[in-house]
């Protein structure tokens, strides 16, 4: 069962900075991240909307600009919000990455960076638009839709949005469900995963990975 870093294991480790990425990248299967578009244009690795929770400044993203951006002290690290080819490259292109695309009209971008910088890289989304934009673009690049609704609706838009790999949440992850995903030809991460209770749970319905907070949720007898 594969292991990929939620944010670089949040739970660990400053979310979606360099310092995370780097420290997930030595024990993970793949990284995972988050990115927006910053008010500068740059694709930027950052979860919310806005910069309150994980920095000292204020407002959203798209109003700052990248220099704005890497001023600020993320999560006490004294650094700034990474761009996205700063995190790729920080990423051994041994380690895999998936890349959440938290807005449209991000897609072009990122998978440019990805053809430059880490073509094991595949793209995720809530958003079926994000998803088929992407499709459109460059559809070698693998993408994997991400639901916390109804699993077997959200295996029905998989489908159609041609995607190679399947991400419900941890609540919506049953056996049926991973079989179904599997039929379909989809790999099944489900997340996120904070306890080995729960990648073991998860295990047992037949997940091919999990994505974590932590980077110890997977014994030796499911790694």
């Amino acid at each position: 069962m594969r292991l990929i870093a939620h944010r670089g294991f949040r739970s660990a480790y400053p979310e979606n900075t360099l310092k995370a990425v780097e420290a997930a990248a030595a024990v993970a299967d793949e990284v995972e991240i988050d990115v927006r578009r910053c008010g500068s244009g740059e694709l930027v690795v950052i979860h919310d909307e806005t910069i309150d929770r994980v920095s000292d400044g204020h407002g959203p993203v798209a109003e700052h600009t990248l220099a704005e951006l890497e001023a600020l002290d993320v999560l006490g690290t004294g650094a700034g919000v990474p761009t996205l080819e700063e995190a790729l490259r920080a990423i051994p292109s041994y380690v895999g990455v998936n890349i959440e695309l938290k807005e449209r009209g991000t897609g072009g971008d990122a998978l440019e960076l990805i053809d430059a910088h880490h073509p094991q890289a595949i793209v995720s989304s809530f958003s079926r638009d994000v998803l088929a934009d992407c499709r459109e673009i460059d559809p070698t690049v693998p993408r994997a839709y991400l639901t916390d609704d109804a699993a077997a609706e959200g295996i029905e838009i998989a489908i159609d949005l041609d995607c190679e790999y399947f991400h419900p949440s941890m609540e919506r992850c049953t056996g049926r469900v991973v079989a179904d995903a599997h039929r379909a030809g989809m790999s099944v991460t489900a997340w996120s995963i904070d306890s080995s209770d729960e990648a073991e749970t998860l295990a047992q319905a037949g997940v091919d990975g999990v994505i974590a907070d932590r980077p110890d949720v997977l014994t030796g007898s499911m790694a």
